[in-house]
């Protein structure tokens, strides 16, 4: 019998000794996938030990030693099947000391900012020649063996022109990608401007990684969350503490800084944001001039968010009360899960007694309760094939954190 030490250098032992604490429930299809991610590993130390004693000399020479090609993994499936998690226990036992972990916003913000900067060395002569991604492919492959992204998706067509170019010498440089996403590789930036352009990089990706659909039975996350608690009224102390629990509860309390998604030549702010949940106020959403495209951006972007102290609306209100409707009917198409705090039930929240408002706010208040029942939360998040945008609608820019 392996010590118990050594059976935590493994994903498998790990997650079976979350399954044994009470932490999770064990689930065939997530142990299949901790046995791939263990010889992923397992392949990956062999290699770079055949590397380092491959010549006596490297040590001292100018030129590191060439990595071995390895496949990666591209792991895909529903919102809260555990691929997070999973991923999260590889990067921890991963005896790789180059590895990097980043939300897939995040790794392809701090490109687009070395691309900059790359661009700004080649005019003033610091570097040599016209292709900015080469330098920059080349600084992230010196610092990084291994990359693991949470999250992979493709909205922005800035993004979409870059990645096959990028990947392609990280992947000629010897990087190993582990990714997980809500979609097939397939299916990535599905619907995007000129995505003729993007199909190569899909191959590229096929010809690197293996994808993997991790077919879990049962959405964990909301698994752990009382149904009670997705709409939290009245509004006070106690309804702002079980926002916070929730929200520390779906995020595993992981950073969750502000970020903002550029859309139309301007910013979207999210105040919070772990992957794909964000946390916002409803002065945030409705109390700002924001329209239905820019609502949609948000649908499309996060599966989860979260909206923090509805007031009743009047028809004072009212100008809220429309940006309520609009916001609600885009999470609704894109089947966004929601978590709600507000001084009212769904019927409730309008408290107008004519105009176009009330009857429009019969059907977001008919909705808001639908988004409550378990099939509503059963259904897949629909992101990028989410929403109707016209031509220049499509074109959402990257998250960038701030």
């Amino acid at each position: 019998m392996p010590h118990s030490e050594d059976r935590l250098r493994t994903v498998a032992g790990r997650y079976q000794a979350l399954v044994a604490s009470g932490a999770i429930s064990t689930d065939p299809a997530q142990e299949r996938l901790t046995r791939r991610l263990d010889r992923l590993e397992a392949e990956m130390t062999s290699s770079d030990l055949a590397v380092k004693g491959s010549a006596l000399g490297w040590l001292f020479s100018r030129k590191a030693p060439k990595r071995e090609t390895i496949r990666g993994l591209y792991v895909h499936g529903a919102v809260g099947r555990g691929k997070t998690m999973l991923m999260d226990l590889f990067y921890e036992v991963s005896a790789v000391r180059q590895k990097r972990r980043a939300h897939f916003h995040a790794f392809m913000a701090d490109v687009q900012d070395r691309i900059h900067r790359a661009r700004a060395d080649i005019v003033a002569g610091r570097i040599k020649g016209d292709d900015p991604i080469q330098p920059v492919a080349a600084a992230i492959a010196a610092e990084t063996r291994l990359l693991c992204f949470d999250e992979f998706a493709v909205y922005d067509i800035a993004d979409a022109m870059i990645l096959g170019r990028l990947f392609e010498k990280l992947f000629e440089a010897g990087v190993v990608v582990v990714a997980t996403s809500n979609v097939a590789p397939r299916n990535l930036y599905e619907g995007g401007l000129n995505r003729a352009l993007f199909l190569p990089f899909i191959e590229l990706l096929g010809a690197h990684v293996d994808v993997e659909e991790l077919a879990a039975a049962t959405d964990y996350r909301l698994e752990k969350t009382d149904a009670d608690l997705v709409w939290t009224s009245p509004l006070g102390p106690e309804a702002d503490l079980v926002m916070e629990e929730a929200w520390f509860r779906l995020t595993e309390h992981r950073p969750s800084p502000r970020e903002t998604i550029p859309f139309r030549g301007r910013l979207i702010e999210v105040p919070q944001a772990c992957g794909g949940w964000a946390r916002f106020d409803f002065a945030d959403l409705c109390e700002r001039p924001l329209a239905a495209a820019d609502y949609l951006q948000v649908a499309r972007r996060y599966h989860t968010v979260m909206i923090e102290r509805i007031p009743i609306l009047t028809a004072e209100k009212r100008n809220a009360a429309k940006r309520l409707i609009n916001l609600v009917d885009a999470l609704y198409d894109c089947r966004v899960k929601v978590f709600v705090s507000a001084a009212g039930q769904p019927d409730e929240l309008w408290g107008g007694r004519d105009g176009t408002e009330t009857f429009e706010f019969a059907r977001t208040a008919s909705r808001l309760t639908e988004m409550r029942s378990e099939e509503y939360a059963a259904t897949p998040h629909l992101g990028e094939h989410g929403g109707v945008l016209g031509e220049d609608e499509g074109e959402a820019g990257d998250v960038s954190q701030t």
